[in-house]
């Protein structure tokens, strides 16, 4: 198939992709690097009047510390989260999932915001945005706002953004000393889509767990943090009881669709699989 007709505009300043936008009637979307919105155009999931093409503004591009935060331009390109010091050392869920996400071509050109924005459950980078406790900086004609991740991811593709915004950072709560982390995800290949995939974030204080957030992908319509297990590991010292006790809770957090070739038992057992082994990570970390 081929995508249907549609017109191009090519705004400068975030302003002018806003009053473009608006001037469409709304019968138009935004593009940037596009790996997600090209193939469904392609396949006429998607039929816009307009494409909005905001790769050149450079206002949605940079990575800088802005007090306890670290701001994230929407523009960053998956390679870039790669390999962005910054982003490394106080977003490191972000780089730990970076290299999973697709192939390096579509790393080259594909954009954190429009990953987000997207909202694919089976993509790396929504779920790590909801483990890091980040929040999403949305701009309209009419001013800004920031939406936590907890409400930003609503159901299938579909998030907080309102009609007329768009998403220009993302804000992620720096690391702090008592952090650990792990990421990981199971896939038939490098590259493919995970079966199930999950990030964990913990603080620890005095050697008990003061805070956790488990985030898994691919077993629901959103990401979905695991909060049975968090909850139980709460207060706790990381040893093999509390990852057990934190495992037998999992899979009742868990919403996965049915699939005839990865049943919702199945993925509920790769899950509570992945979890032992993160938390098993985070336990040598923490020793």
């Amino acid at each position: 198939m081929k995508a249907r007709a549609f017109s191009y505009a090519r705004p400068s300043t975030v302003m002018e992709a806003l009053e473009t936008f608006a001037d469409a009637g709304e019968d138009a979307s935004y593009v940037a690097g596009g790996q997600s919105l090209v193939p469904a155009l392609a396949l006429r999931l998607q039929a816009p009047q307009l494409l909005i093409d905001i790769a050149h503004i450079e206002a949605l591009r940079g990575v800088e510390l802005q007090g306890g935060w670290l701001r994230i331009g929407a523009l960053t390109r998956h390679c870039e989260v790669l390999t962005d010091p910054l982003i490394a050392r106080h977003a490191p869920l972000y780089h730990a999932a970076a290299p999973h996400v697709a192939h390096p071509a579509i790393r080259n050109r594909g954009t954190i915001g429009g990953s987000i924005s997207h909202s694919d459950p089976a993509s790396e980078f929504p779920a790590m945005t909801l483990a890091m406790g980040a929040e999403l900086e949305l701009v309209s004609r009419t001013g800004t706002r920031r939406v936590a991740a907890d409400d930003f991811f609503i159901d299938l593709f579909q998030t907080a953004i309102e009609p007329g915004e768009l998403l220009v950072a993302i804000h992620v709560p720096v690391i702090r000393p008592g952090h650990r982390w792990a990421f990981h995800e199971f896939a038939r290949r490098r590259g493919d889509y995970a079966l199930v995939g999950c990030g964990v974030l913990a603080e620890f204080s005095d050697g008990l767990i003061e805070q956790a957030r488990i985030v898994f992908f691919s077993v629901g319509n959103t990401p979905l943090r695991a909060r049975q297990a968090e909850q139980c590991l709460i207060g706790k010292r990381l040893d093999e009881a509390a990852v057990a006790a934190a495992q037998a809770l999992v899979g009742g957090d868990l919403d996965p669709p049915e699939d005839e070739h990865v049943p919702p038992a199945m993925k509920r057992h790769l899950a509570r699989v992945l979890l032992g082994r993160l938390l098993g990570q985070i336990m040598r970390q923490d020793s």
